[in-house]
């Protein structure tokens, strides 16, 4: 079935599973219903689902089982959201609305959001231990879960997070402001490579090379953001135009200029397909998911 749909139907296809099964896990939990509410607000909330997709894609190219990764896909959307959740609290970004919806704090106030977040992040990592599907190995879970706390913690995406803050009313070099992106937004999308490359049992040679990709889908990613905060469309986005320049931070295109902003875009994107193409591995499915970040609009 996968084989012969195209990409927007792989990635509806990717988002309905996904999605199908987050409400899943989080009614399951023994918690007050207040706090699995906040939690479900954000989680439900829509979204591209951008990781699950390029988890799955990577299972694809190996020619394995997709549904591998499924347990493994939610606990990244559950990180992702709670570090959203946190991100768009008064003390960090301070965000009213987040993909057209009032934020969850505003919603739920800032204790449950924070608790929420803290409960996202922490049941991630159980439903990977928990994953059930015959070929995950007790190793393989071992080694997902210590990935996704480098991608997701302290070296990663929240250094990102403390550089990006510090960062706030300065000009920033552009090794600084790719350090910023590589961890904060690249390091878990390179882990949903990562885990599929895991989980498929790709050789050595593979995952250095399909972390190389990854390394440059995420700066391409964070590109395209950066662009469509100056020439997006509002109601696309679900969030106001502009931020990054009202908050002061440098992005591409203020550090270099949208016409080399854009030209850099490109060179992460054709760095990223090559690594990929040499991975050897069935690279089609991936090689669109990374054409299209670097093209999306919202």
């Amino acid at each position: 079935m996968v084989n012969e749909m195209n990409l927007k139907e792989y990635i509806s296809f990717t988002k309905d599973r996904v999605e199908t099964r987050l409400p899943e896990v989080v009614k399951a939990l023994h918690a007050p219903v207040n706090l699995k509410e906040s939690m479900l607000y954000s989680l439900t909330a829509g979204g591209k689902r951008l990781r699950p997709v390029l988890l799955f894609a990577t299972l694809h190219a190996f020619g394995k089982d997709e549904s591998m990764g499924l347990e493994t896909a939610c606990a990244v959307e559950m990180i992702h959201t709670y570090s959203l959740i946190h991100d768009d609290l008064p003390s960090m970004d301070d965000d009213d609305l987040r993909r057209g919806k009032p934020t969850n704090h505003k919603v739920y106030g800032e204790a449950t959001a924070i608790l929420a977040g803290d409960a996202l992040l922490t049941n991630s990592f159980q439903l990977i231990s928990e994953a059930a599907h015959p070929e995950i190995t007790s190793h393989m879970k071992l080694q997902l879960i210590t990935e996704l706390v480098k991608a997701s913690g302290t070296e990663g995406m929240i250094s990102g997070q403390v550089a990006d803050m510090e960062g706030e009313k300065k000009q920033l070099t552009l090794d600084e402001l790719e350090y910023i992106h590589l961890h904060k937004t690249g390091k878990l999308l390179g882990f949903c490579v990562k885990a599929g490359a895991i989980l498929a049992k790709a050789t050595p040679l593979q995952q250095e090379l399909l972390e190389e990709f990854s390394k440059h889908v995420g700066l391409a990613f964070q590109i395209q953001d950066d662009i469509l905060d100056v020439e997006g469309s509002e109601e696309k986005l679900g969030k106001p135009i502009g931020s990054d320049t009202e908050n002061e931070k440098t992005t591409y295109p203020s550090l270099l200029g949208m016409e080399a902003a854009k030209e850099k875009l490109q060179y992460h994107v054709e760095q990223a397909l090559l690594s990929l193409r040499q991975a050897q591995i069935k690279h089609g499915l991936l090689e669109e998911i990374c054409l299209y970040i670097a093209k999306r609009d919202s």
